[in-house]
Formats: C-alpha cells, sequence, structure tokens
C-alpha cells in the first residue's frame, strides 16, 4: 500500500511543478492556489508512504516519478523539446525506479 501512496504521491509532485509553471511566478491566483493544494498532497502523501519505506528509496522514487512527470507534461501541454536525449535519460530514470522498486532495500 505505501508503494502505491508514493507513486501517486510523485505524480501529485509533476502535477505541483506544472501548477507553479502555470502560476507564473504567483502571477495567477488559482494556480498559485493549485500549486499550494498539491504541494500539500504530494507531501502529505510522501509522509505518509515513509511510514513504512526507507528514505532514501522512497525519496528517489518519489523525485523520479516527480522529474518524469513534470517533463511529459512540458512536453505534451507546455511545448517544451523532445529530443532522443530526452526521452532516452528519462527512460533511464525510469528504469531507475523500478530498480529501487525491485531492490531487496526497498522492501
Amino acid at each position: 500500500m505505501a508503494w502505491v501512496i508514493l507513486i501517486a504521491a510523485g505524480l501529485l509532485e509533476g502535477v505541483m511543478a506544472y501548477s507553479l509553471k502555470m502560476s507564473e511566478g504567483f502571477s495567477h491566483l488559482w494556480w498559485a492556489v493549485s500549486f499550494l493544494v498539491f504541494a500539500v498532497l504530494s507531501f502529505g502523501a510522501l509522509s505518509f508512504a515513509l511510514r513504512s519505506l526507507e528514505v532514501g528509496t522512497a525519496y528517489a522514487v518519489w523525485t523520479g516519478i516527480g522529474a518524469v512527470g513534470t517533463a511529459a507534461l512540458g512536453m505534451l501541454l507546455m511545448g517544451d523539446d523532445v529530443s532522443a536525449v530526452k526521452l532516452g535519460s528519462i527512460a533511464f530514470i525510469i528504469i531507475g525506479v523500478v530498480g529501487l522498486n525491485l531492490s531487496g532495500a526497498a522492501h
């Protein structure tokens, strides 16, 4: 269950970062509020997952999911450049996250 919560926390982190970008320096109220809501939800879920997961592994997975999600949102919704190097780097992050999940230290 902690892994499901951690994955949700990572996805929420991606939405948090997207909201931060859309707030344009907190100049758009609803995007700024969205950022704050998703930040609280993401950190809260991470905190809950940390009750039963190792901090190093959980934090690495959380940031990895957030980084991949944020990069994907940028490319899909905001016109960020898409390149083979970016996609390959994202694949390496995913491989690392899966590896941490499968490692003996993750359980």
